[in-house]
């Protein structure tokens, strides 16, 4: 069974060996280094080397050129969050810590659950109380403990940052000093898309909320670039709901500087959710990678990531997360000048 039969329990969406492998990691009891050695194995094992095939049906109905989807859903909760999730809690696990704390509005904290529960560590997760996840259930069900403190999103990072620093807990929040793990982590996406295609694809798009994803991916190309591997970056698209997101707002203001947003002028849906912010914790990076490749960055409706989200169940055989079809937007809303372009997709839970 895999994410797209609509797989929930963690016992599901790792496999047989990584649950063995657990038995080790998690096993408080056991030293400490065999521990971080069977953490690390269930992370080659389950994490990563997510699938990228060209999509035909894209092409013709959008009159596109060479089109390629990156399908995250792969990893063991859907989405890309899983990369950093896990490599947050091997962190955690090395330097000894028996205990991680993060905010989230939903993937971002099962994932984090999920590497917590199979590292064998307590998981603190705040979620503001006014967000309404269906994946919380999933997180209880992985152990871990949830707190739901009034306020936004940028609120509550700020709430369980300070939770973590006061009872010397291990801090799993975007932004800050945890930036540079979260975009090595993300970096592997460059990689494992030029391993696959033998060469670098001429734009590349994906959503973005903090543009963590985005800032990663980037950076990962850059890397090959200066070592020799590639010749040329690619163009890196953003998209997000329409003014509810700093990196696509400033971009299309003309700005060198990622501007935070009204909070009060931000109103979440049941699409648009994973994508919104007033502040992006690491849009500024983001941004320079879009200005810096030539990019571009586009606002999209809730109506047209509900529909994309319909068409790619219909043609494509995948239950896709609608917001996270909004650089696949950005890309089919261009036209066409036959270049290689790839979209970043996560899987709907």
């Amino acid at each position: 069974m895999t994410l797209r039969d609509a797989v929930r329990t963690a016992d599901n969406t790792v496999s047989k060996h990584a649950r063995e492998l657990a038995r080790i990691s998690s096993n408080r009891s056991a030293p400490q280094l065999e521990r971080i050695r069977a953490f690390s194995e269930i992370i080659d094992r389950e994490i990563g080397d997510t699938w990228l095939r060209r999509s035909r049906g894209l092409e013709r109905d959008f009159d596109q050129g060479k089109l390629y989807l990156k399908f995250e859903g792969d990893n063991p909760t859907g989405t890309q969050k899983d990369r950093i999730a896990f490599a947050h809690v091997e962190e955690a696990l090395s330097e000894n810590f028996d205990r991680v704390a993060l905010a989230t509005c939903g993937n971002y904290g099962v994932a984090v659950a999920l590497a917590a529960y199979l590292a064998g560590l307590h998981c603190e997760i705040f979620i503001p109380a006014g967000y309404h996840s269906k994946r919380i259930e999933e997180m209880e069900r992985l152990g871990a403990k949830l707190h739901r403190p009034v306020g936004t999103y940028e609120d509550t990072v700020a709430i369980s940052r300070q939770w973590a620093l006061e009872r010397g807990c291990y801090d799993a929040n975007p932004g800050g000093d945890n930036t540079d793990l979260q975009l090595r982590a993300y970096a592997q996406i460059a990689n494992e898309i030029t391993q696959s295609l033998a060469t670098v694809p001429d734009r590349i798009a994906v959503p973005v909320s903090n543009g963590t994803l985005l800032a990663g991916i980037f950076s990962g190309f850059e890397r090959l670039l200066k070592n020799g591997h590639i010749d040329k970056l690619p163009r890196m698209i953003g998209a997000s709901s329409i003014r509810k997101n700093p990196i696509v707002t400033s971009f299309l203001a003309g700005s060198r500087r990622c501007i935070d947003l009204d909070p009060a002028s931000i109103k979440e849906t049941s699409i648009n959710e994973p994508l919104i912010n007033w502040h992006s914790f690491d849009g500024q990076e983001a941004l320079n990678a879009i200005h810096e490749s030539g990019g571009g960055a586009w606002h999209v409706t809730d109506e047209q990531m509900r529909k994309m989200s319909s068409y790619l169940s219909q043609k494509e055989a995948l239950q896709v997360l609608p917001a996270s079809t909004a650089g696949l937007i950005a890309l089919t809303a261009e036209e066409s000048d036959h270049s290689l372009q790839i979209a970043v997709l996560t899987a709907k839970r």
